[in-house]
């Protein structure tokens, strides 16, 4: 964890918007601010996956650098805030994670959450939005949102048996040839919206990609295969000719609404 008083709420990996791909990264970071020390917990509690999503920050920058396409990381601990939830979301800001009671987090006045919002949340979200309409105008057709994510091997004591897992609401186009080729290496065991359920409304991918019509999927790396380095680096130098390909697919780059599980919505792509 690394703190500065001039706390920036997201960082940007430049590439080529012409490809039409934008990799995120919503818990790639566990730092704060220096204003909320360390919300009351002991730094070794910043090593475990209920701050971030242990080795993801390594495969996003990788993945851009392979596929020379562009990616936004939040820079601040999912224990601030979750950039991957809703605004209205009862986990935004957690008050318990897998057993660790956060003390900066309990009690939290609204106005605290408010503040939570407009420094860290949205600024964060209105980055990708940004980068999203870049891409978008830069290579004129609709574009590829790809969301990186790691799991913990073992949560509230039970085993995970899956290598990597393919969140998904109900637009395939991404999702089932991820899921087709990742599965074609029989060493692995790869999760259909597993180890967590793809339609989560508020979410990340609901937010910039479902209500827009963009292609997208978010991937679920276990954590114990991407905690070093080189390990990481092998896991995007694995990914990379597969988003490539997905890249490449006629379907990947229009507006097309499938809807979502968790109901009715606005559609907001054009």
């Amino acid at each position: 964890m690394t703190r500065s008083t001039g706390f920036a709420p997201f960082d940007i990996v430049e590439g080529d918007c012409k490809r039409g791909i934008v990799l995120l990264g919503d818990h790639a970071r566990r730092d704060l601010p220096e204003d909320y020390g360390s919300l009351g917990l002991p730094a070794d509690e910043f090593d475990r996956h209920i701050a971030y999503d242990i080795g993801v920050e390594t495969v996003t920058r990788e993945l851009a650098a392979s596929l020379g396409v562009p990616a936004v990381l939040a820079n601040f601990s999912r224990l601030l805030i979750d950039p991957n939830r809703g605004e209205d979301d009862p986990t935004l800001i957690r008050q318990l994670y897998d057993g660790t009671v956060v003390p900066g987090n309990y009690p939290i006045a609204s106005e605290e959450r408010e503040r939570r919002l407009d420094r860290f949340y949205r600024p964060y979200h209105d980055a990708v939005g940004a980068m999203i309409a870049s891409v978008a105008q830069a290579s004129a057709r609709a574009p590829f949102i790809f969301s990186v994510h790691s799991f913990t091997p073992v949560m509230q004591g039970v085993q995970r048996p899956w290598h990597v897992g393919i969140l998904w609401d109900r637009d395939d186009r991404v999702a089932r040839p991820l899921i087709d080729m990742l599965a074609a290496d029989r060493s692995l065991v790869v999760g259909d919206n597993e180890p967590y359920d793809g339609a989560l409304r508020g979410d990340t991918m609901y937010k910039h990609a479902i209500v827009n019509g963009f292609a997208h999927a978010l991937i679920e790396i276990r954590q114990d295969l991407i905690a070093n380095g080189k390990d990481a680096l092998a896991w995007a130098e694995r990914l990379a000719p597969i988003v490539d390909a997905i890249n490449r697919r006629p379907d990947i780059h229009v507006v097309k609404q499938f809807g979502s599980r968790t109901g009715p919505y606005e559609p907001t792509g054009t």
